[in-house]
């Protein structure tokens, strides 16, 4: 049976420049969903970006309704831990939401979201066809340069005769690391193998 997992967690302030400060937030996505190009990906996205992303998932399903984000209240204090974390879940659910129907997991958009670092920009362009890369190529090309999840490793492993086996895998080098990889992001609780 299919299955996504993601989890947003470990909010982290951020310095923009001496006087502006946002908190981003970690997105781990464990799947075995033959809708995600990479069964494993953590990546790291601002509130604004999850704004960004509702904007153009609801551009393109017009009469259906999508879940909302948490409010965004004038507020709201990054030092405040249960301000942080009441967002922190609101974004969770938001996801969790999101990843349950067929019509959003098709958008383009989301999985560049989930699986990758670009920018909104960037993501529109890769969507709209004006990059040399392609969707795919940008979540590919994203794994390539974090280390590998431990439970990616052994998936790989186990997989390795298969002919749905990721090919780029095999040749990229990246070795079994049970640390963080480059992005900050940990492996998952339940995938971590002692």
């Amino acid at each position: 049976q299919e299955f996504v997992t993601v989890l947003v967690r470990d909010p982290r302030i951020q310095k923009e420049d001496s006087w502006h400060s946002y908190i981003d937030y970690e997105i781990f996505i464990h799947t075995n969903s033959i809708c995600f190009t990479r069964k494993t990906s953590c990546v790291r996205r601002r509130f604004r970006e999850f704004v960004w992303l509702r904007q153009r998932l609801q551009s393109n399903a017009v009469l259906i309704q999508l879940p909302e984000l948490p409010s965004k209240t004038p507020f709201f204090n990054m030092n405040n831990p249960h301000h942080v974390d009441h967002r922190r879940q609101g974004l969770q659910e938001f996801l969790e939401k999101i990843l349950q129907d067929a019509l959003w997991l098709s958008d383009s958009r989301l999985h560049l979201f989930l699986q990758t670092q670009l920018s909104p920009e960037d993501m529109e362009a890769c969507v709209s066809g004006q990059t040399k890369y392609s969707v795919a190529d940008a979540i590919h090309s994203f794994a390539s340069l974090n280390r590998r999840f431990p439970i990616e490793d052994e998936e790989r492993k186990k997989g390795k005769n298969d002919a749905d086996s990721d090919s780029e895998s095999s040749s990229s080098g990246l070795g079994r690391s049970d640390d963080s990889i480059s992005c900050g992001c940990k492996a998952s609780p339940a995938s971590e193998e002692s």
